[in-house]
């Protein structure tokens, strides 16, 4: 059948881009970051990538019966978003599960791309770290070797920054900004998280409220509430921003187009709350991380900012009852 000639009612916006297009260019936006990820983990790091945008594409062409595995490109960015939350040397049959959940559970049962209410990536990591905690939120975790592809990672292990007080002193901020140091794929560089942050905001594919506000919020508990373990008060707040998954979260999840807000004041209400919540999980929550809580739980109060920031058409008054 030939679509060319749509009829639909008003307004008609049109644009260049589709979603295929979209999705390649946040792709390109985390190639620092897997570049990142094999530079320090190996063979280890394209396994799990891989593993994940395989079975991200395939779960989601066997759904819709598509021969395309491609297709438009979101599952392939669902997958190596969630290989970014993952540790590097995580059994590819957890990876595997993780994908295939983000993709229908995440994703499909709501009716695909643009009708999903969570971010499918955490989605799918969510139901990992409630079935395979130990693997994914323990204490020790591979440490990276800078340009050693086949060597094994999982011989020599540390803590992550965030495991306590004496793991984060025992780590400088240069380390966390550069990426040496233990963790997930894609939450060790800062330098390259920021790259494809750069890159997105360059492109119009992200607002500036969601990351901003997500990022300012998480400094300023940080400095107010971390008890200037790191050194002092400022750099404990800088801390808790480049440790951990914040701008992984911020960057790249929370600013996803279908499930955060659409107005203004709503982006930034959804990133003050990302920051908030991942805080107050840090702080006080069993977990040392609360990234992926806090955007989902955000995600679930998007139709309501959305409600309540819309703003007010030019010449509308106020009714008098």
């Amino acid at each position: 059948m030939n679509d060319r000639l749509v009829i639909s009612s008003s307004p008609h916006i049109r644009t260049v881009q589709s979603v295929r297009s979209v999705m390649v260019d946040v792709l390109v936006a985390l190639g620092p970051v897997v570049a990142v990820a094999v530079l320090l983990f190996g063979y280890r790091a394209v396994v799990t990538m891989g593993v994940a945008i395989f079975f991200a594409m395939l779960a989601e062409s066997l759904w819709l019966r598509r021969l395309n595995i491609f297709g438009d490109g979101s599952a392939a960015l669902t997958g190596l978003l969630l290989a970014m939350t993952l540790p590097p040397d995580v059994p590819w049959w957890i990876t595997a599960v993780g994908a295939v959940t983000a993709i229908i559970i995440g994703k499909q049962v709501y009716g695909g791309i643009g009708n999903n209410i969570f971010n499918p990536a955490l989605v799918g990591r969510a139901v990992l770290v409630v079935s395979w905690g130990s693997r994914l939120v323990g204490p020790i975790w591979p440490q990276p070797k800078p340009f050693h592809f086949l060597a094994d990672i999982s011989a020599v292990t540390a803590a992550t920054p965030l495991a306590g007080e004496a793991e984060a002193l025992g780590t400088t901020l240069s380390q966390i900004f550069i990426g040496n140091v233990a963790g997930c794929l894609g939450e060790t560089s800062a330098l390259a998280l920021l790259l494809g942050g750069f890159w997105l905001l360059y492109k119009g594919h992200i607002d500036w409220r969601i990351p901003g506000g997500f990022i300012v919020t998480v400094f300023l508990m940080g400095t107010a509430f971390g008890g200037g373990f790191y050194n002092n008060s400022l750099t404990t707040g800088l801390f808790h921003v480049l440790a951990g998954g914040v701008l992984l979260g911020a960057i790249f999840m929370a600013t996803d187009m279908v499930t955060s807000p659409v107005t203004p004041w709503g982006k930034l209400i959804f990133g003050v709350g990302c920051g908030l919540i991942t805080m107050l999980i840090r702080l006080f929550g069993a977990y040392p991380e609360g990234v992926t809580f806090a955007i989902l739980t955000m995600n679930a109060l998007t139709p309501l900012l959305d409600k309540f920031t819309i703003p007010k058409k030019f010449g509308e008054v106020k009714q008098v009852a």
